[in-house]
C-alpha cells in the first residue's frame, strides 16, 4: 500500500490552483488532434469536488448554446496545463447537483462578495498549511508503519537464525 502512495505522490501536481465548490474556473486542457497539440480552455462553474490525494477530482459545469454541459477531470492530470478562478462563487453546499435543474439567472452562484485578493490569498495560505499538516501526519503514520514492519522483519529473521541453531545443535548430538 505504501508503494501506491509513493507512485502517487510522484505523479502529483503542487501547482495546482485552490479553488472551492461554486467558484467559476478555467481549465486550460491539452488536446491532441493527430500530430497537433493544442489547448482549449472550458470555462464553468466548479458543482463537485471529490476524492483524496492524486484521485482528486471536480468537475465544472457550464452551459454551451442553451444546453448543458459538465466535464470531470482530474485534479493531478498532466493534460491540464492550468486552472485560473475567474469568480470566487458563495455557496453553503459541497454538491452543486441542484444547479442541472435551474434555467437562466437561478442558475448562477452568487459572488463572493468582499472576497478581496488579502482575504483570498489568506483563505489560500490557511487551506495550504491545512494540506501540508495532513500530508506530515501521514508521512509520519507511513514512516512509523514502515519502522514496525522492518522491526518484525528482523523479529522474524532471528528466530529463524535461532531456529537453524538449534536444528544444527540437534543434528550435532
Amino acid at each position: 500500500m505504501n508503494i501506491l502512495r509513493t507512485i502517487e505522490n510522484e505523479q502529483k501536481n503542487d501547482s495546482v490552483a485552490t479553488f472551492r465548490v461554486g467558484d467559476t474556473v478555467k481549465v486550460y486542457f491539452k488536446i491532441i488532434e493527430g500530430k497537433t497539440e493544442r489547448i482549449q480552455v472550458f470555462e464553468g462553474v466548479c458543482i463537485a469536488i471529490k476524492g483524496t490525494e492524486a484521485k482528486k477530482t471536480f468537475t465544472v459545469r457550464k452551459i454551451s448554446y442553451g444546453v448543458g454541459v459538465e466535464r470531470i477531470f482530474p485534479i493531478h492530470s498532466p493534460k491540464i496545463d492550468k486552472i485560473e478562478i475567474s469568480r470566487y462563487g458563495k455557496v453553503r453546499r459541497s454538491k452543486l447537483y441542484y444547479l442541472r435543474q435551474r434555467i437562466g439567472k437561478a442558475a448562477k452562484v452568487s459572488e463572493l462578495l468582499g472576497a478581496s485578493k488579502k482575504k483570498r490569498k489568506k483563505l489560500d495560505e490557511t487551506l495550504m498549511s491545512m494540506i501540508s499538516e495532513e500530508s506530515s501526519a501521514q508521512e509520519a503514520q507511513d514512516t512509523a508503519v514502515n519502522e514496525t514492519q522492518a522491526a518484525q522483519e528482523t523479529e522474524v529473521q532471528e528466530s529463524r537464525v535461532d531456529v537453524r541453531d538449534d536444528a544444527q545443535k540437534e543434528s550435532k548430538e
